[in-house]
């Protein structure tokens, strides 16, 4: 077996990120909205619902404005930057 090549993070210091939580079939709709807002940012999914969006420092407050309106009309829930802990 061949030693392990490291990877490197898909998120560095020059984004921000946040994650959001919603119901596994709301997170192709995620994707499309995040996709429509013309290089808001990218979605990273985990598993299901759990998502992590990122995007330039300079976009921030637009992303969080996104995610409040999708928490609200997807009755999910914001975490912190998946980095913070």
């Amino acid at each position: 077996m061949s030693p392990a090549v490291p990877v490197p993070p898909l998120l560095d210091h020059d984004l921000v990120a946040r994650r959001l939580f919603v119901r596994a079939r709301d997170a192709v709709f995620v994707r499309g909205v995040l996709e429509a807002s013309e290089g808001l940012g990218v979605l990273f999914a985990e598993h299901g619902g759990e998502l992590t969006l990122a995007t330039t420092h300079s976009r921030a407050q637009e992303l969080d404005e996104l995610i409040e309106d999708l928490v609200r009309e997807l009755d999910g829930v914001a975490g912190p930057d998946p980095r913070s802990g």
